[in-house]
Order: structure tokens, then C-alpha cells, then sequence
């Protein structure tokens, strides 16, 4: 019997080559390829008033230097509004190269090719670019002022205004016994992958067909950008992702400037084209992400229960707006975490700043939102002397109440309706996990030695698996290989091992004899993307209503094989057998060679599907009507709403009483994504996104001056944690399948980051007796609030 692999503790088999050294990134390809540099704005807010090329043009090696005024057609217009909204009234999107005006420092200003990077840059150092200072808007407190404006004919501001609501949010707050109002914020951060950016693109002229090469977690998307930019048609471009360095959200954006501007060179040079990002670009230049200030009104009973939230937030979104409202929307719909809030009225402004866009990273919008929520529970449970675990319990939503439906609209278009979950469950898992009941010995104990420890705990539920679908490809090869494809792209979170094990189950193979693709559009050209915590939902169940497709198939035509019932066969370890009859079996391989009749023996293995190797039916066709050759299928997966993973995280720090210095103890988590595929693979996404959670709590932050200059950018003076400060991450599993699809998972990739600043500044508070209202908190800032408290 083949051992089942659904569920198992199996080992990565990306792994061995990524960790020797043998993976292929995208600056690793186009060696032969001219080379890119740009010259970008210096300034968070001008006016371009000339642009000098003259000094650059003499450079040995120089191949090309390109302006706004170069792009033709409709690389001139701006780049795509992605995700429209109806209330998206002032979306904005920048050009590929900034046509009269730059808003913000890094925006590209002119495009220079040359026969090597080093020359290119040298080039870059010789353009002269006169420009025009604008007063920056930095921030969200500017941008609500509006004093200055980013965009002209923006006003105030303001691309969006989003409102939702469930009930009369404000009559149910004035009508509870007790009202709590706060203001809470958290700061700017970004994703910061090991590899940034990267193109390469290849022009065939004989065959007027593009290849390219990007570092993106959506092949397929920037295909349709690419061939719409540049005016080709579809299926003369292909999008191939190489191995990808870490994404976490920065590399959803399609296209990126880049991304249509080197396939665009490469068109009109005739030559491959290369650009890969430095350091400094990813952080002036890429997109960032977390900034919003949250006014929070709420109204609650004695026990501690919900009548009322009402919360009006402030977003930042950066110079542009590329992809929509979908940080925002996440954060209105996702803030409500696992609790009945009673009525609920949730409104925002997106607003536009002379700073770096904000598109989704890891987490996209709920950590904010987490935050909020858990940070309101901890106020109503300090303000009755109640524990902080038991109001949460009070408010939490039932598992006998699912599906359980919020009355929103997810940022997926479609109603938050959570499909399982069983919160008091975990909840109970974690506290014992952590010894909550027990802290307070361990509080006094830590107290007899001059130590300062707290304890805190944050809830979170995730949307995943978001539409509108995935598709796969399984098609079983005449040797016994099962080659598996699928157009989502991959960065490192180990698809290839985790669909492979679907794979193996639904078809009965052995592991090892499956291979997977991902993000190559060759393969596989239907496909939306890789975000949202959403490949094994999605893709995953793609892939296994594709394999039972194939497996029908293959035990269709091993039935006239073995002369047999359907009924009576089974695949075991790459083989069909007929039941009780040992003896009476077939290698699938040799079913993939009886799927596809043959003219020509190209081998041993085809001499047994050719005309007259058996006996044939004159009345029955070679290839049955309905039927095509090949051992081989494609289906899709598309889900009627998100389903939606949960966990809660609980932290144990000590501050120093002297420097304010901040150690965590303790990080214990609880997490249900459904049923789990591979447990390995699910730890090693909690064990990443906490280790970003924490950097997102305690150290990390986009500090921009004044004027729009960021101040931080190198990793010189843009803090993230080590190995030292990322805590040994304690985990348990609670499994409550989703009925949406045919797994019964849900995502897991995001759940590790969403509830760490929560968290974190629950036990901060904890140790402290301050109330800690912002994110991240340094130990100076934290030294800051204790000098204010004594004053």
C-alpha cells in the first residue's frame, strides 16, 4: 500500500539545491544581455524642467538612453490601475519613466542602456536633470492637513473613501453601558527580500516573440501587462520565474516600471536586456507598506461584551495607487479578528503622500487591523479588572455559528462569511501552551530578583485562499514521471514538495517521481497569482482535481489492459493491480504508452501502443470520441468566497527597569489553516512570519525626513531582527477543515507576522502598566513613555 503523504512531516525537495548554492535567480541568467541603469529623482516632489544627456552620450559602451519622450504608443500612457474600486474616485498610477513631474524619491527619470551595469552607472552619474522643488506631503498627518497637495487635482488628498457597516455601529455604542475611545497607530515598514528586483527579456525578431525573465509572484499577469504595454499580441510573449529570493507582497505589483521598460529596450535594440535591483533602489524605489492611524470607538457591557465598534482610519498610499484599496479593505474587514462585534461601522480615507507606494506585504493590512481590534480588547478588559483571555472569550464567535456572516464585503468583492474555526478551542490550547494561569508566580518570582516581565496574547482570523482561481496541469510521462504544473510563481515557501504530496495521494505515485513547475507561462498560462495565503487552497486544490481526472483516465485504460473492472483496480506505488491479484498489474508508465496510439515505435515502450502490436476494434476509433492522447489533464479551482485560517499568538517579555530594552522570553502559537498538507512546511511559514512580526514590533520602520528623503535606506540604519532576537517559537495545531474546497485547507503563509505588534505590545503594557498605543516601540521610545508617566 502506497504511504500516504497528506499530512506527513516530508522534507523539501527544493531544498538540497537552494542551500548548495545551485539555484538560478534571475541576475544569475543574461549574461550576454546589455545591461540597465536609471537615473532617479532625488527630490520627493518636482517639476522636471530639462533633461542634459549630452555628458552621458560620450561613455564607451554606451548602447542607449531613453526619456519619457522616447516611449511610444502606449508606453506613454500611465501604468495600470490594477484593482479598481468604485470608491477609488482619484486613483493615480505613475509612467514608466516620469513624464513632467517626480513624486517621490526614486521615481525613474530616465532609462540608460549600456553593454554592462558598470557603464550604465557611469552614464547615470553624467545625465544632468534640472528640476523644479514642490512642497512634499510626508505622512499621514500632512496628508490630512493638505495644506500642499500631491496631485493637483487630488483634493485633499484623498484617493478614496470607503465606508462599511453592519447595524447602527454609533446608536449601539451610545447605548452600552460603558464607551471607550481610542487613538492607535502603526508605522511604515516594507517586505525586504533577500533579492530584489529583476528583469530580463529576449527579443526573437525572425520570430517576433518576447521571453522574459522576472523575479514576480505573478508570471502570468505580467505577460498580459507586457504584451498589452507593447502593443503585442499575447501568445507572442512568455513569462518565465526563475527561483525567486523572497517576495512577501513586493513583487505582486505587475507591471513594475521595469518590467515593461527592459522588454521594451530589448524589443527596440534587438537584444537581450537586464536590470537587476540594487539594495538602495529596493528601498527607495519598491513598494512599502503598515502605515495607518486608527480612532476607535467602542461601547461594552459589564462582562466585557461587544454592542458597538465603530473605527474611522487614516492609510497611507504612498505617491500612487497600483493596486487599489486592498491594503485598506483588509484592514476594515479583517480588524473584526474572531469576535462579534455587534453593530460595526468601519470607515477610511486612502490618502496620497510623497513617499514610495504601499501595495500588500505579507500580512497586507490585517497586522494593522489585528492591532486595533486586540489592543481595544485589552482596554475594555483593564477598564472592568476583567482578564484579558476571558473578555475575548466572551466575544468570541461560536464554532456552532458557522458559517458566520459579518454583513462586509471582503476585498475579494465577495461577503465575509468565515466557513470554520473553533476560537475558544484555540484559545484554550494557547493560554495552557503559555501557563497563563500560572504567570503571575512566575511575575512575582521575576519581581524578587529586580526583573520586569509581561504577558500578552492576540487573536487574529485571516482571509485566504482568495479567487478568482488557479488551474493545473498533471500529465503522467511514458517512463513513469508525473510532471506537475501550475501558473502560480514560487519564493521559497516550498509549493513544489507541498503539491507534489497531493499529487502522490491522488495518483498514487511514489514522491520522488514527481517533478513540479510553477510561474513559467510555457507550462501553464490561466493563472492569477501568488499572495493572500493562497497556493495551497487555490493551486492545491487545482492540482488534486486534476490528478483524479488523470487517475480516472489511467484506470479507464488499464481496465482494457488488465481486462478488468474499474471497480476492481487500484494504483498503488505507480502501478494499477487489480485487487486480490497480486500478480495482475500495470506500471502507469506503460498506461501513458497505451494513452496515445502510435503510427511509429520510437522505443520498446511505444512498440505497445502501435497499430498492430495488439489486436483492434474495426468499429471503435484509436482515440475515443471525448478522448484525447495521453495520460494527461488540466483542471481549475475556483472558490465561492475566501476561506479564512486563524491563530493566536501569546509573548512573555522582560523590559529592563534601567535601559527600557526590550527581550522576548516566550512566543507560543496556536494556528488552524484546516487540514494540514505538511506540518514541516506549515511551521516553517509561522516560524518566518513571526521572526517579520517581531521586526515589525520592535524594530523596523520606514523613517522619512521632512522633505521626503528616506533617512534609513541601508541596512546599515534599517534595523531587523537577527537570529539572536527572533525567539524559539513554540507551536500547536488545531485543525478545523474548510468545507469550501476539496482539501478542506486553508492559507498559512501570512498567519506567523499578523498578530506580532499586538501581541508584543500586550505584554509590553503588561510589564509596564503603561498603555502602549503605537507600533513599533523602540527602547527609547519606550524609556520616552516612562519619563512622560512620572512627570
Amino acid at each position: 500500500m502506497t504511504t500516504k503523504l497528506f499530512g506527513a512531516r516530508i522534507r523539501r525537495s527544493e531544498d538540497p539545491r537552494l542551500v548548495t548554492g545551485n539555484g538560478r535567480y534571475l541576475d544569475d541568467l543574461g549574461h550576454d544581455a546589455y545591461e540597465v541603469a536609471f537615473v532617479r529623482s532625488p527630490h520627493a516632489h518636482a517639476r522636471i524642467l530639462d533633461i542634459d544627456v549630452s555628458e552621458g552620450v560620450e561613455v564607451d559602451g554606451l548602447v542607449a538612453i531613453y526619456t519619457y519622450q522616447d516611449l511610444d504608443g502606449r508606453m506613454g500612457e500611465p501604468l495600470p490601475l490594477l484593482i479598481p474600486h468604485p470608491t477609488l474616485t482619484h486613483g493615480r498610477t505613475q509612467h514608466a519613466l516620469a513624464r513632467d513631474e517626480v513624486n517621490y524619491v526614486g521615481e525613474a527619470v530616465v532609462m540608460v542602456v549600456a553593454v554592462d551595469r558598470y557603464v550604465a552607472e557611469d552614464v547615470v552619474g553624467r545625465v544632468r536633470v534640472d528640476y523644479e522643488p514642490l512642497p512634499a506631503v510626508v505622512g499621514i498627518d500632512a496628508a490630512r492637513a493638505a495644506a500642499d497637495l500631491v496631485h493637483p487635482d487630488v483634493p485633499g488628498n484623498a484617493a478614496a473613501v470607503m465606508v462599511q457597516e453592519s447595524g447602527d455601529a454609533e446608536a449601539a455604542i451610545d447605548a452600552a453601558p460603558h464607551v471607550l475611545e481610542l487613538d492607535l497607530s502603526i508605522e511604515r515598514s516594507a517586505s525586504m527580500p533577500m533579492e530584489g528586483k529583476g528583469v530580463l527579456a529576449r527579443w526573437d525578431s525572425d520570430d517576433e516573440s518576447l521571453l522574459v525573465h522576472t523575479s514576480t509572484q505573478t508570471s502570468t499577469s505580467v505577460r498580459q501587462a507586457v504584451a498589452a504595454k507593447l502593443g503585442l499580441p499575447v501568445d507572442r510573449v512568455e513569462v518565465v520565474t526563475p527561483d525567486v529570493g523572497g517576495g512577501f507582497g513586493v513583487k505582486i505589483v505587475h507591471p513594475w516600471p521595469e518590467e515593461v521598460l527592459v522588454p521594451w529596450a530589448a524589443v527596440r535594440l534587438g537584444h537581450p536586456v537586464k536590470w537587476t535591483e540594487d539594495r538602495r533602489e529596493h528601498f527607495v524605489s519598491s513598494a512599502h507598506e503598515r502605515a495607518q492611524q486608527h480612532h476607535v470607538r467602542v461601547g461594552y457591557d459589564d462582562e466585557g461584551r461587544l454592542h458597538g465598534l465603530s473605527v474611522r482610519f487614516w492609510h497611507d498610499n504612498g505617491a500612487y495607487t497600483p493596486y487599489g484599496l486592498i491594503v485598506p479593505i483588509i484592514t476594515s474587514t479583517q480588524l473584526l479578528g474572531p469576535y462579534k462585534p455587534g453593530a460595526y461601522r468601519v470607515e477610511f480615507t486612502s490618502l496620497y503622500t510623497n513617499t514610495v507606494i504601499v501595495t500588500p506585504y505579507r500580512g497586507a493590512g490585517r497586522p494593522q487591523g489585528c492591532f486595533v481590534m486586540e489592543r481595544t480588547m485589552d482596554a475594555i478588559a483593564d477598564a472592568l479588572g476583567l482578564d484579558r483571555a476571558e473578555v475575548r472569550l466572551r466575544n468570541f464567535i461560536r464554532p456552532d455559528e458557522m458559517p458566520y456572516d459579518h454583513g462586509l464585503i471582503f476585498q475579494d468583492g465577495r461577503p465575509l462569511v468565515y466557513d470554520s474555526g473553533d476560537f475558544p478551542a484555540s484559545l484554550d490550547k494557547l493560554t495552557k501552551l503559555v501557563g497563563w494561569d500560572d504567570f503571575e508566580a512566575y511575575r512575582a518570582q521575576a519581581r524578587s530578583e529586580g526583573r520586569r516581565v509581561g504577558i500578552g496574547l492576540a487573536c487574529y482570523v485571516e482571509g485566504t485562499g482568495v479567487g478568482p482561481y488557479e488551474g493545473g496541469h498533471v500529465r503522467v510521462e511514458t517512463d513513469g514521471t508525473v510532471v506537475v504544473s501550475t501558473g502560480l510563481t514560487t519564493q521559497g515557501q516550498g509549493h513544489q514538495t507541498m503539491l507534489a504530496q497531493i499529487v502522490a495521494d491522488e495518483l498514487g505515485v511514489p514522491f520522488d517521481r514527481i517533478r513540479v513547475t510553477t510561474g513559467d507561462t510555457r507550462r501553464f498560462k490561466y493563472a492569477v497569482g501568488t499572495f493572500a495565503s493562497r497556493t495551497a487552497v487555490m493551486s492545491g486544490s487545482a492540482v488534486a482535481l486534476t490528478a483524479r481526472k488523470v487517475r480516472e483516465k489511467a484506470l479507464r485504460i488499464a481496465a482494457q489492459a488488465l481486462e478488468a473492472s474499474v471497480d476492481d483496480l487500484d494504483i498503488v506505488d505507480g502501478h494499477v493491480e487489480v485487487k486480490g491479484s497480486p500478480g495482475a498489474t500495470i506500471d502507469l508508465g506503460a498506461v501513458a504508452v497505451l494513452s496515445n496510439p502510435l503510427r511509429y515505435a520510437f522505443d520498446e515502450a511505444a512498440a505497445r501502443a502501435t497499430q498492430f502490436a495488439t489486436p483492434a476494434d474495426p468499429d471503435t476509433p484509436p482515440v475515443a470520441p471525448g478522448e484525447a492522447p495521453g495520460l494527461e489533464g488540466t483542471d481549475f479551482y475556483s472558490p465561492p468566497r475566501s476561506t479564512f485560517a486563524n491563530g493566536m499568538h501569546a509573548v512573555v517579555v522582560e523590559t529592563d527597569p534601567d535601559t527600557a530594552d526590550i527581550k522576548i522570553l516566550r512566543y507560543c502559537v496556536v494556528h488552524d489553516c484546516g487540514t494540514i498538507i505538511n506540518p514541516m512546511i506549515v511551521e516553517g511559514q509561522v516560524h518566518g512570519g513571526v521572526a517579520q512580526g517581531v521586526g515589525g514590533a520592535l524594530y523596523e520602520r520606514m523613517e522619512y525626513g521632512p522633505d521626503g528623503q528616506l533617512l534609513n535606506a541601508s541596512f546599515m540604519d534599517f534595523l531587523m531582527p537577527y537570529a539572536s532576537e527572533v525567539p524559539e517559537i513554540e507551536i500547536d495545531h488545531l485543525e478545523t477543515p474548510s468545507p469550501l474546497n476539496p482539501l478542506g485547507v486553508k492559507g498559512a503563509g501570512e498567519a506567523g507576522v499578523i498578530p506580532g505588534s499586538a501581541a508584543i505590545a500586550s505584554a509590553i503594557e503588561d510589564a509596564e502598566g503603561i498603555p502602549i498605543r503605537s507600533m513599533p516601540i523602540s527602547p527609547s521610545e519606550l524609556f520616552d513613555l516612562r519619563s512622560r508617566r512620572s512627570v
